[in-house]
């Protein structure tokens, strides 16, 4: 999903599933990694959003983002024997604790090629600080360069709420019609439409398509990030 082809002067991007890979993507890893049984984590999200009822009701708003991945540390918890997991102990335990192993390289890539484009860079996500931690992030390579970072876990204000739009064109002090917007999320896509800025639908099921087209709307060349 796209909209103006204005050329961006910056690139804003959702932090979990697009810089991150998603825990869906992972789950024959994570089951390795954890000792559990081939078949364990049968949860897809939006892979298989009519079989993953929480999925669903995530979608349709009866729940938060946050509170899918609640449930779906506790239950992973559970699963091993260990409850009281919460989403940081889950990615703890998933991520190995590395970082820069959750980040897609592709995505770092493209964030360095912008940034010697002379673009600006920032994060929108509703979630950072709350689900990786403090110290994880501090050892997160691609957020070293980042001219703003705004973290719901602070602001308490979630996207898909305009007021998360404008504090981040705010810190990247541009008009939202100079910024191009990444987000996995139809919802929050439909948020930032409606904030003004430019906006590239982020489609897991097509993950090197995405960042192509992000490219694309940035002038960056293949060359400068593949």
């Amino acid at each position: 999903m796209s909209f103006s082809r204005r050329r961006p002067r910056a690139l804003l991007l959702d932090f979990g599933a697009v810089i991150s890979r998603s825990l869906f993507e992972c789950h024959r890893e994570t089951e390795q990694l954890l000792g559990l049984t081939d078949g364990t984590l049968d949860w897809y999200g939006p892979f298989d959003p009519v079989g993953d009822t929480l999925w669903a009701a995530q979608l349709r708003g009866d729940i938060t983002e946050r509170d899918y991945w609640a449930e779906r540390a506790r239950q992973m918890g559970v699963a091993l024997g260990e409850p009281g997991w919460d989403t940081a102990t889950m990615l703890a335990r998933v991520r190995h604790n590395d970082p820069n192993r959750t980040v897609r390289p592709a995505i770092a890539q493209l964030m360095r090629a912008t940034r010697r484009a002379g673009l600006k860079l920032g994060i929108l996500s509703n979630e950072l600080e709350l689900f990786y931690g403090r110290d994880f992030l501090s050892r997160m390579e691609v957020l070293s360069d980042v001219d703003a970072v705004v973290d719901a876990t602070h602001t308490g204000i979630l996207k898909p709420d305009a007021r998360a739009y404008a504090l981040a064109t705010q810190s990247l002090g541009l008009e939202p019609a100079d910024i191009l917007f990444v987000d996995d999320q139809f919802r929050n896509i439909a948020g930032a439409v409606t904030a003004g800025l430019q906006v590239q639908y982020f489609d897991l099921r097509d993950v090197p398509g995405n960042l192509a087209a992000v490219a694309a709307r940035l002038d960056i060349p293949d060359e400068e990030w593949r």
